[in-house]
Formats: structure tokens, sequence, C-alpha cells
């Protein structure tokens, strides 16, 4: 069309450059001279600001970076490996986002849009505005940033979030329950079947229903928790101190049931841990290890009166009084 104009292509150097600081930020937390460095080099050129746009589109779409691309050798500039992984984001880069569409449908087996964890894993990522969210063992999310919004929607699992501040666009976490939009915050998101469980722990978070949108929106506070289903809010009460104690790899028990503590331990072990009822009251206090649940119940049986007998190759626990 007369008087159409586009864009000239990017330099191939500064598309490198938006690759390497794309997967410096899904791979580690910067320092704050580093985010200072990555902040200057965003706006001291239009090409690298357009750059910057295509990796913020890129790495929305993807919700992440894939694992195949997601190196951890960052001391090791020059490794084979990472110069592969880093001329794949930057061709990606370059053909965003005309090239989005076939590019996808050619990719479609080996990246996703949603980003997962299985049971008994954990998985902390920087996302494009420099938020930072920890998914819990078996945990799906997708993600889907605009110029209108930052949002994320959890599908199962549990998140920790810490947001980025952002004037121009809220940031939003939804269930199938509601929507939850950040007041500059950290907090937890579980999502159940017929329920969301919102802990805060700065900040405050808004919370409107998804099918009762007549009802105000709900602010809760830093040091608060609720849960709602799709039509009702729940009570607000005091957030558990060690609401988050997950994200450092770890099981608080703090005067729990042992009903309730072995409800949670199978949440990060393929199997079965059954109990018998005469113990099911019991109450266990202490820090136990999420990433190796053998050696929690392990520490189970050494502190308190309980026996665990173990069948199909510890496939299946039962745990009984001693």
């Amino acid at each position: 069309m007369p008087g159409l104009r586009t864009a000239p292509p990017l330099p191939t150097e500064v598309l490198e450059e938006a690759a390497e600081w794309l997967m410096r930020l899904s791979e580690s937390e910067l320092s704050d001279s580093e985010r200072a460095e990555w902040e200057r080099w965003k706006v001291s050129s239009p090409e690298r600001d357009r750059a910057w746009a295509r990796a913020q589109l890129l790495q929305s779409k993807l919700g992440g970076l894939p694992p195949s691309l997601a190196m951890s050798a960052l001391d090791r500039p020059s490794h084979p490996e990472r110069r592969a992984a880093l001329g794949k984001l930057a061709l990606l880069l370059a053909l965003m986002p005309v090239g989005w569409g076939s590019w996808k449908l050619a990719q479609t087996q080996q990246w996703t849009a949603d980003l997962r964890t299985r049971v008994g894993e954990r998985r902390e990522l920087t996302l494009a505005d420099g938020s930072r969210i920890t998914l819990n063992t078996d945990t799906a999310i997708d993600v889907l940033f605009d110029s209108q919004q930052r949002l994320v929607h959890l599908r199962e699992g549990e998140i920790l979030v810490q947001t980025a501040q952002d004037a121009s666009r809220p940031f939003l976490v939804s269930t199938r329950q509601g929507r939850m939009q950040a007041l500059g915050t950290r907090f937890t998101v579980r999502e159940l079947s017929s329920r969301t469980h919102l802990a805060v722990l700065d900040g405050a978070v808004q919370v409107v229903l998804a099918d009762n949108r007549q009802n105000a929106p709900l602010i809760v506070n830093a040091g608060q928790r609720t849960d709602f289903s799709a039509q009702h809010f729940g009570a607000l009460n005091p957030a558990d101190r060690n609401v988050g104690a997950w994200a450092q790899g770890m099981l608080m028990a703090d005067n729990m049931r042992l009903a309730d503590f072995v409800a949670e331990l199978t949440r990060y072990r393929h199997g079965f841990v059954r109990y018998d009822p005469a113990i099911a009251n019991l109450r266990i206090s202490g820090a136990f290890p999420i990433s190796d649940t053998q050696r929690t119940l392990n520490m189970l049986v050494q502190t308190y009166p309980v026996l665990a007998s173990a069948h199909l190759n510890g496939y299946w626990v039962t745990l009984s009084p001693a």
C-alpha cells in the first residue's frame, strides 16, 4: 500500500544481545548491578528496544524458556551448547512476530505455551517483566503478557508470585474460581477442584469471583489468607507464617494432625501413603524435606510413635501405631 513503511530488520548483534539477556533472566536472579545494566541496555537504542519487545512477546507465548534452551553454564559463555542455544534464540527473535505462526506449528511437539512441574518437582523462573514465579509440585500455568496486562493462569497446583513494578499493566493471576490482581506484592495461590486458596505475604491482592461479579472485590492484605469458590468468598484469616516454606524445599509442621501431614507429603511423591485411623490425630511438628520424602518418613518414624511398612518397592507405605 502507498505510504506503508515497515521497520528495517534488526541487526544480528542486537538480536544476540537480546537473546543473551532473555536467557540470563530465565536462568537466575540478577544482581542489582546486573539489573541496572539490563535496564540501561534496553533503552540505549531504538533497535535494542524493538529487540527486547520481541523477546517479551516470545517469552509470553512460551511461558518461559524451554528446558532445551535453559542452560546453566553462565560462567562459560563460549561453551558450544550455550552458543548454539543463543543462536537459536536470536533466530526466533528475528522471526518474531511474522514467523511465529509457522514456527509454532513446526515446534508444537517440543515447546508448549504452558509451564509444568512433575510430581515432586519445583521450578523457579523470571518472567519478561522481571516478576518471579515458583511452581510447586504437579503445577501447570499459562502466561500471557501483552500491552494491556500481565496474566498468569493457574491451571492446577500451587505458585508463589513476587511481582515486578509496572504502572501501565496490572499483574493478574486467574483460576477457575476467580481472578486476583496483585497490588505490589508477594503471595501464594493454590488451585483445588472447587476452591482457590490465597495467602498474601507482602502488599495486597484484590480478588474478583468468576461467577459472581456482582459481589464487591475482596482485598486481602499482607498476613491474611482466604479461600473462595466461583460464587462465594471464604473468611479472612491470619496467614500461616510457613505458607511459602515449600519454595525452600521444606514442609513445615506446627502441631499438625498426622492425617493432614500425610495429605501434604503425598503431594510430593509417587505412590500411596496410608495411615491407621488410630494415629490420624497424632500431632506433628518440625521441618521436613519435601525433595526426599523417604527421608521425611524416616524422620517421622524416628521421632514419633509410628511404624512404617513399605510394599511394592516403596510405592505403597502404611503408617501404624508403634
